[in-house]
């Protein structure tokens, strides 16, 4: 019988959650979260107005669908990057403005005037 070694898992204390938000810091990265929101949110958008059919299909199969599918997600891409509607611009100025006073306190501690 031959020794297995054993695999000891490597423990850091960071979460997901923890290592996930360390990347939002950067001005890039929120910028591209804002984009990919606005194109989800659009997506979704998109999604709701065609479950409201007005009328029914004169063709309809499920490859038809899955087309309209592919075809509105990058729509809705193309959407997100040159005609934002604005939600993901809100939502970036927001987590920004969460972001700052958390950012100036690392630096020069906390304010006692405060």
């Amino acid at each position: 019988m031959t020794d297995v070694p054993a695999i000891t898992p490597q423990i850091s204390g960071a979460t997901g959650i923890d290592s996930g938000l360390q990347r939002t810091a950067s001005k890039d990265n929120l910028a591209a979260a804002g984009q990919q929101f606005e194109s989800v949110f659009t997506g979704m958008m998109l999604k709701s107005m065609r479950q409201a059919k007005l009328a029914d299909p004169l063709f309809d199969s499920q490859a038809i669908d899955t087309f309209r599918d592919m075809q509105d997600q990058k729509v809705v891409q193309q959407m997100a990057e040159h005609t934002p509607l604005g939600i993901g611009k809100a939502m970036t100025e927001f987590l920004q403005r969460g972001l700052q006073p958390q950012s100036d306190f690392n630096r020069t501690g906390p304010n006692p005037n405060q």
